[in-house]
């Protein structure tokens, strides 16, 4: 029987987990249903993916603790895996919406995983509206990556209908074939970006030097803000900011490419500047209904995969800078300004150094996260910044699977104290596609987050495209079941004595 040992970052995502806190990732896949589909094409699917007794790496393995003088536990391989246990069936009343929809996820998503086990499990999702049905798989950190978990599932897909038919399940297909020796780059997530800082220790003695002028130049300028460079610890506290409880939030937001591709040319920005306006606006908004938004714009951690001016291109270097979110700025455009500005400092500032100060660098600026982690005491000191966002490239091409075609992606990541609200998004076949994971307590209604987005890229649209806004309603306490698809018109509301309107409809989901 093989194993493997967990590295000491992927053991500490088994240390810091807790009933409020697990650690794992998730992915709500949704597909619509092969036109020909039988009535129990769903039932056919369950029984199948039950049946299936051929596993491959990594969803195979389970933990084992080491009882040697090495104390980190180890993979092994598991023959007796109990498919009854790990592939579930889950029915919306139907027509299930995005709001029903994300009210499961969020369910799912707040329940550990058990860990005698291998960490994985799969729940086929029945009962929702437009002929379709979701598959949502969440995995424990500690066992892959959630975007490299991802690219598993999409691997195990098809760019051809007709070859998609007799695709086995995910646990069964093996990796994707490589076809170049230069490796691949990580993806930019806070795991790899600790992985690659943790892998370089070796090289810190030379890198004192330049690594010492880096943290210089933050500590010269905590509290000025004047030039853009947003520093670590020096972020508001916020409602996002305090301690969470166990249950979730989860709600998605879908825009096409194309329009944000459009904002990004017309203010001379990058794709993941707007996607950070987005979401800065989204925040703004929302803090502003509850009375909480800070005098000091909130500031995002953002995994990114930045390359040294002494790369010779050997492969891409890994890291992550924080940077304003503009929310203490009313104005779209100007906020973005400012979010471009901030991205700008923040890369040239890790640029600026060689690879291996680099990596030192990452080193001791992630250090405190994660001690406060390991020591519980995260929620309780002041943020390091307010909020995780990561933008991902997915696949470009439609996928298919069983001749059910992939219609959206949509991650579901990991909370903790401190950071009660994480916004990662994905891209696929011309669409962006946000999760946004929340905790339950401390973020109510996240919803109106995701619908707070569309307004926020409504506005850009109207301040850099000239384009007129459509007409939006003030926030109200009422609730709506939102299942338009982006960009849909919502139908006008009937007559009645009250001259307020209708919120128009999103694609976005939450539990009440």
């Amino acid at each position: 029987m093989s194993s493997a040992r967990l590295s000491p970052l992927d053991t500490a995502w088994l240390f810091t987990e807790s009933r409020a806190t697990p650690n794992h990732v998730g992915g709500l896949l949704q597909f619509r249903l092969p036109a020909d589909a039988p009535k129990d094409f769903l039932r056919q699917l369950m029984a199948e993916y039950r049946a299936h007794r051929s596993f491959s790496a990594p969803w195979n393995r389970r933990l084992k603790v080491a009882f040697n003088k090495n104390p980190l536990p180890v993979w092994i391989e598991d023959d007796a895996i109990d498919l009854e246990y790990h592939v579930r069936h889950a029915a919306l009343p139907w027509p299930g919406g995005e709001r029903e929809l994300g009210e499961l996820i969020g369910r799912l998503q707040s329940t550990p995983i058990d860990l005698a086990r291998p960490p994985w499990e799969c729940t086929i999702i029945e009962g929702l509206s437009d002929n379709r049905f979701a598959l949502f798989v969440k995995i424990h950190h500690s066992l892959i990556d959630g975007v490299s978990g991802m690219k598993l599932l999409q691997r195990a897909m098809s760019t051809d209908i007709t070859e998609s038919l007799d695709l086995p399940p995910f646990w069964s297909a093996g990796k994707e074939r490589k076809t170049s020796s230069r490796r691949e780059a990580p993806a930019p997530t806070m795991a790899n970006v600790a992985l690659a800082a943790v892998e370089g220790l070796s090289e810190q003695a030379r890198s004192l030097p330049q690594l010492a002028m880096a943290f210089g130049k933050i500590i010269q300028r905590i509290g000025d803000t004047s030039d853009g460079l947003a520093v670590p610890f020096d972020a508001p506290r916020s409602m996002l900011n305090g301690r969470v409880r166990e249950k979730r939030r989860f709600a998605t937001q879908q825009f096409s490419m194309e329009r944000l591709r459009k904002v990004a040319e017309a203010a001379d920005c990058t794709l993941n500047d707007v996607v950070l306006a987005l979401c800065g606006g989204a925040l703004r908004r929302f803090l502003q209904d509850r009375n909480a938004l800070p005098d000091k714009p909130l500031t995002a951690g953002i995994p990114v995969s930045v390359r040294p001016h002494d790369d010779e291109g050997t492969g891409n270097a890994i890291t992550f800078i924080v940077a304003t979110l503009g929310t203490d700025i009313a104005d779209a455009g100007e906020r973005l300004k400012a979010i471009r500005r901030s991205v700008q400092h923040a890369k040239a500032h890790v640029q600026s150094l060689p690879r291996t100060a680099m990596t030192q660098y990452t080193i001791v600026l992630m250090a405190p996260t994660l001690i406060t982690l390991l020591t519980g005491i995260g929620g309780r000191t002041p943020p390091m910044f307010n909020i995780t966002i990561s933008n991902v490239p997915g696949p470009d091409k439609p996928l298919y699977y069983r001749g059910a075609e992939l219609l959206s992606i949509y991650p579901a990541s990991i909370i903790t104290h401190g950071q009660a609200l994480n916004i990662t998004c994905e891209s696929y076949a011309g669409q962006m596609n946000f999760g946004f994971t929340a905790c339950h307590t401390s973020v109510p209604n996240t919803q109106k987050i995701a619908v707070y987005a569309g307004e926020a890229l409504d506005e850009l649209e109207a301040t850099l495209l000239r384009q007129p806004r459509p007409r939006r309603a003030q926030a109200t306490t009422q609730r709506k079941p939102a299942a338009a698809a982006e960009g849909d018109t919502p139908a006008p509301p009937k007559p009645r004595r009250s001259t307020r309107t209708k919120p128009p409809a999103q694609k976005a989901s939450d539990p009440a």
